[in-house]
């Protein structure tokens, strides 16, 4: 659905929740009049460079290892178009709609940072086609995360000089000179440094960056929830979640998860039901009693990520970069590091949230700690075998976490004749992070229905209003405690309101 108000491309930084306005909910954009003009003035300091004798990379020469080669006019056209052309080299599966949006935009906003050099004409095509809704076909496997995400945004920038293909704003795959037609966008006919300019930039890996960062900024939420719901549901304490207590140790992210937690614990009957000199249990496991410093460590990665990413977005990468006083200088910009550390970064406490969500389910399926609960909360035990394959199911998906946890960025591929002789891998780096943040969604929707199920059966013991209303919206899409049925449809469906963030809004009402 298109967003009434456009986002500005100009001077000041993008945000995060402008990408993900424009990558997931079809946005539009609009350049800045200043914008314009920083563009017209760049490009004029390039025309200049390409009639002068000495040879500026990019410019007038070759790309890459061919830097030594200095290319005449009358072939510097073609030279861009060949660039495009021949780094249009991807292979695999289609990227996702809202990936490939995501890096077009972050491209656009360089661009229109005046810093790149290319022509207005250029930059208006391209917001035109990012609003047009036309995606260009970008494959799985191109980019090694320096250099820019090259394969990748040369598929963007091919489908602007209107060769390719591309879906339509409908999802159609279409060839770009028929969709760019259609859109009434005149195909790009590149000129000097253009092409460059096109490609050189960590826009995907950015992309996916914003992208996995608001998706975990909410699935930590629902951590939250779903670690409250095991506490109470095993007849847990919530003592250790005491603001006193957590002040001993003044991260931000624990004292913000054990504060969430003691919220959505408040008024359970259940958790008053054993706070009596009756109950001998005088500490949880780890999986319950440690959740706050888990989640909350999560959290703090999370915040350095945003740091990086917030950073990225007010950068300008491009290599040769247009200066101020019309200086073209190669530079080192496009290095994916920066991001690319984040990336691995995150798939760490991504990987460990969800560990510590398995061991929760665990606990509630095993008669011999669960205090009261039925053999893998079946209904009839041995005719019945409850939820214990959904937590098989979990426990494959976290050891799937664990394996994409391993870093992409210690790895490095030299390229282009050792030109390129370091590289950060970021992109995939990003890509694996996409899959963790899935797996993640699923093994904490497991959670959710297994704890909600340990609910039920601690009738007539009513849970906490928060609780109970997350309970009663899931029942509303999977039925309670019974004989055994297709448990597969009841994940999905589960996974499917965390995703539609009605959960957390749930959650949030009854505070």
């Amino acid at each position: 659905m298109a967003h009434p108000e456009a986002v500005q491309l100009g001077a000041k930084p993008l945000r995060r929740d402008e990408v993900v306005a424009v990558a997931r909910d079809g946005v539009a954009v609009e350049l800045e009049p200043a914008a314009v003009e920083a563009v017209t003035t760049a490009r004029a300091h390039i025309e200049e460079l390409a009639n002068a004798t000495t040879p500026t990379y990019g410019v007038s020469t070759g790309f890459g290892a061919l830097a030594v080669r200095h290319i005449p006019p009358d072939r510097r056209a073609q030279l861009q178009r060949s660039l495009i052309r021949s780094h249009a080299a991807g292979a695999g599966p289609e990227v996702e709609r809202e990936v490939i949006r995501a890096l077009a935009l972050l491209r656009l906003r360089t661009l229109a940072t005046g810093h790149t050099g290319v022509r207005p004409s250029t930059v208006d095509a391209m917001a035109r086609m990012l609003n047009a809704g036309i995606t260009p076909i970008v494959h799985e496997y191109g980019s090694l995360g320096c250099s820019g995400d090259l394969a990748p945004l040369s598929s963007v920038a091919l489908a602007l000089i209107g060769e390719g293909q591309v879906r339509d704003a409908d999802g159609t795959l279409r060839d770009a000179a028929d969709a760019l037609a259609e859109a009434g966008i005149e195909p790009v006919a590149l000129a000097e440094k253009e092409g460059l300019a096109m490609i050189n930039g960590t826009d995907g890996m950015l992309g996916m960056l914003v992208l996995a960062i608001t998706d975990l900024a909410k699935l930590l939420d629902i951590a939250d929830l779903t670690a409250a719901m095991s506490v109470e549901a095993l007849l847990g304490t919530d003592r250790v979640f005491a603001a006193d207590l957590q002040a001993l140790r003044p991260h931000p992210g624990q004292a913000r998860s054990a504060a969430r937690m003691s919220q959505i614990l408040a008024g359970s009957e259940i958790m008053e039901s054993h706070r009596g000199p009756d109950c001998t249990r005088v500490q949880d496991a780890y999986s319950l009693r440690c959740s706050p410093q888990v989640h909350g460590a999560a959290r703090d990665t999370l915040a350095h990520a945003e740091l990086v990413a917030d950073r990225e977005l007010d950068s300008a990468i491009d290599n040769p970069a247009v200066l101020a006083d019309g200086r073209v200088e190669s530079n080192g910009n496009f290095h994916g590091a920066p991001v690319a550390y984040v990336l691995d970064f995150l798939a760490i406490p991504v990987a460990d949230v969800a560990s510590m969500a398995e061991r929760r389910t665990d606990r509630m399926l095993d008669v011999a700690r669960s205090h009261g609960l039925p053999p893998f909360l079946a209904d009839d035990p041995g005719v019945d075998s409850g939820h214990m394959i959904a937590h098989y199911t979990q426990a494959a998906v976290v050891s799937e976490l664990k394996r994409l946890a391993v870093p992409a960025s210690v790895d490095s591929i030299p390229s282009s004749a050792m030109q390129e002789d370091h590289v950060s891998m970021g992109w995939s780096a990003a890509r694996k992070l996409r899959k963790a943040v899935d797996g993640l969604t699923t093994v904490l929707s497991i959670e959710l229905l297994t704890a909600a199920r340990a609910l039920d059966l601690r009738a007539p013991l009513k849970p906490a209003p928060a609780t109970a209303a997350v309970v009663a919206l899931l029942r509303e899409h999977v039925a309670g405690p019974g004989p055994d049925r297709h448990l597969a449809p009841e994940i999905a469906a589960t996974e499917a309101l965390v995703r539609s963030g009605l959960i957390a809004r749930t959650v949030e009402e009854n505070l």
